[in-house]
């Protein structure tokens, strides 16, 4: 069987998976953000805005997931068809991981890859509740793969493609604007004389052609250059701020126009940064990286917030397992793969995603549900070192390769106690009980989201 076929039945497996998800899961709620998604997403296909960019008054959000919503609930009049949609576009990114990691590693990473993403519990639940988060992703990594396969075929085409869903990446979640040209340096870095410039300028070209429409509704509306969403500025404050969240929201809505919140909040999280120097890097290292990987998820959060049936201690422990426990050994073949890897172009792309992703967050704050988009390749790092493992080789036999698996293994360790100690004391799980009118800790879970 050729290695398309193999890559192909695993995605058609993740799919069925997805499907059985969408109809096994207990009954739940909408939570957090989920609401206004859906809020927007319908309105946008609605009578009152009929997807006419001036007639919306997005601001805060990027565009990419209300039209995606919208576009599905206005053709079926249901967001049931919307996660029926969603469980396509989540499974579209299976064969794009496996992709990666045969551009970046071999086939047998790739499907190695492919199956990690397939099955991931997160990915499979995130695929039926309504979060930018399948979208982005599906967009992102079909970006990165066409970006690799223009490099190794070197077709301007291809890099021209990349820009073009880098940009729709972008106009659904706007992180990856900040990285855009780093992708395009790459596409240029040590191919000068073989049409990398071409390459690299028509990614770039098409990134923002593809942005730019929204980015000229925006002045067109609000008369200020806001590339894609005003989200970035409140992010920004509330992250670096010493306030609580509420109190952050509160001085946020305070000001009045979407302009002038943004502005406003731009201006207040630079200067709580200026504030907290020289340290304040460090701080938020100390801070922010333990969020973004804590061993939690939004699976889990929901379970914490009543968003299901009331679920028994038995349950939410089982949750907890299911959930938690792929992530955790994915992490730890992450770290392996990590200490015994060799460079090349591609996997430096890859790495320095990971990172500079890392320090976006880092910036602002972390989470578990953000830390969601640098996952695949995880998924690609870990399944480089399944593949070595099952392979008989042994490239971690360098005391040098032994010392930094060791290394990072006792800093993902670090990484992960304090969430280890979140859930044990929260009375979802069982181990401790709750004092009436006194909160327990991690009941702020995803607050940041």
């Amino acid at each position: 069987m050729t290695h398309a076929r193999k890559l192909a039945l695993v995605t058609l497996g993740g799919l069925a998976l997805r499907v059985a998800f969408l109809y096994l899961e207990p009954p739940t709620r909408p939570v957090a953000d989920e609401r206004p998604w859906t809020a927007w997403g319908v309105e946008t296909g609605g009578p009152k805005v009929r997807f006419s960019p001036l007639r919306s008054d997005l601001a805060f959000f990027p565009p990419g997931y209300p039209y995606f919503i919208g576009a599905v609930h206005a053709a079926f009049d249901s967001l049931e068809a919307v996660k029926i949609a969603q469980i396509l576009v989540s499974a579209l990114l299976i064969p794009a991981v496996g992709r990666i990691a045969t551009l970046a590693f071999s086939p047998a990473a790739g499907l190695v890859a492919a199956g990690i993403a397939a099955g991931y519990p997160d990915l499979v639940w995130y695929s039926v509740h309504f979060w930018s988060e399948t979208l982005f992703l599906t967009l992102l990594f079909w970006a990165f793969e066409r970006v690799l396969a223009a490099d190794a075929s070197r077709r301007t085409g291809l890099a021209a493609a990349a820009g073009l869903l880098w940009g729709l990446a972008t106009l659904t979640r706007e992180t990856a604007l900040y990285l855009t040209p780093l992708v395009a340096l790459w596409l240029v870095w040590g191919r000068r004389g073989a049409g990398g410039v071409a390459r690299g300028s028509a990614f770039l070209l098409a990134a923002v052609l593809t942005i730019a429409p929204w980015t000229l509704r925006n002045w067109a509306k609000y008369q200020a250059f806001i590339p894609v969403a005003t989200a970035g500025g409140l992010n920004l404050w509330q992250g670096n701020a010493p306030l609580t969240r509420q109190e952050v929201y509160d001085r946020y809505y305070a000001v009045e126009g979407v302009v002038e919140q943004f502005r406003n909040a731009q201006r207040q999280g630079l200067a709580a940064i200026a504030e907290r120097q020289p340290l304040w890097l460090l701080e938020k290292l100390a801070s922010e990286l333990p969020r973004l990987w804590e061993a939690d998820s939004l699976a889990l959060i929901h379970i914490k917030r009543g968003a299901y049936r009331p679920v028994s201690v038995r349950g939410a422990r089982r949750a907890w397992l299911l959930v938690i426990v792929p992530y955790l050994v994915v992490l730890a073949l992450f770290v392996a793969g990590l200490a015994a890897l060799e460079w090349s172009r591609e996997r430096t792309l890859l790495i320095g995603f990971l990172v500079l992703y890392n320090l976006l967050h880092v910036a602002t704050h972390g989470f578990a549900r953000y830390r969601l988009p640098v996952m695949p390749v995880v998924f690609v790092i870990a399944a480089s070192a399944w593949v070595a493992w099952r392979s008989g080789g042994n490239p971690w036999r360098s005391p040098r390769r032994r010392v930094a698996a060791a290394g990072l293994a006792v800093l993902t360790l670090l990484l992960l106690v304090p969430s280890f100690r979140t859930n044990y004391a929260h009375p979802a799980f069982g181990f401790v009980r709750e004092t009436p009118g006194v909160s327990a800790p991690g009941s702020e879970e995803g607050q940041r989201d």
